[in-house]
């Protein structure tokens, strides 16, 4: 089983916090932003996902950037030792859960590793799909026409026959997409980043 984890990323590019605390003080003013847009356009529908039966912390999301990845550190950090602990045996027992059920190509719904009794104990430091997922939204590439996603079951069932109002999470991609880049220039880093919570937290409490 081929768990990425915080320590074989480390080693290999000797990161330490200091050199991108900088980046996710940039980080936390953009997700306040995302926050804020995303919670007028909920008001607007009358949107609450609070108690939702398929919850999306079920969801195998991957994430995308080294920001939301040493973001997550940064939360993690400020457990306690014993929580510490128990998210990261969480996290492996999904990863290892994980590998077999690709091998039998059955559909993946496992817990996230940071859900405790229906609530995510990293809450303020959930990457960006976590902060979006849910409602109808849309999104643009240069010189074409902005493509449109549906809400989540829970949003279908809450909407009925409302109106959309515009959710276009183009400009979010874009400001990450760049905070990004520059991160990885100032670092060094040259590969890309594709990890689910699960992997980017497991192995940590060895």
């Amino acid at each position: 089983m081929t768990l990425p984890t915080q320590k074989i990323l480390f080693n290999n590019l000797k990161i330490t916090s200091a050199r991108y605390a900088p980046f996710l003080t940039e980080l936390k003013t953009h997700f306040a932003s995302m926050d804020k847009k995303y919670n007028a356009v909920a008001d607007l529908y009358g949107f609450n996902c609070e108690g939702c039966i398929n919850n999306c912390c079920f969801t195998r999301f991957h994430h995308h950037t080294h920001l939301e990845y040493f973001y997550i550190l940064e939360g993690y950090k400020t457990l306690e030792n014993k929580q510490q602990i128990t998210v990261s045996e969480k996290a492996f027992d999904v990863c290892r859960k994980t590998d077999e059920l690709e091998k039998k190509e059955a559909t993946i719904r496992l817990m996230c590793p940071l859900n405790f009794d229906g609530m995510c104990i990293l809450y303020e430091y959930r990457p960006m799909i976590c902060r979006l997922h849910g409602m109808p939204h849309e999104l643009g590439r240069p010189g074409q026409i902005p493509v449109r996603s549906p809400g989540c079951e829970a949003f279908t069932e809450q909407r009925k026959e409302k109106a959309y109002y515009t959710f276009d999470r183009t400009p979010f991609y874009v400001e990450m997409a760049g905070l990004e880049n520059r991160l990885k220039q100032s670092l060094g880093i040259a590969s890309k980043f594709k990890m689910t919570i699960a992997q980017m937290l497991a192995g940590l409490a060895d």
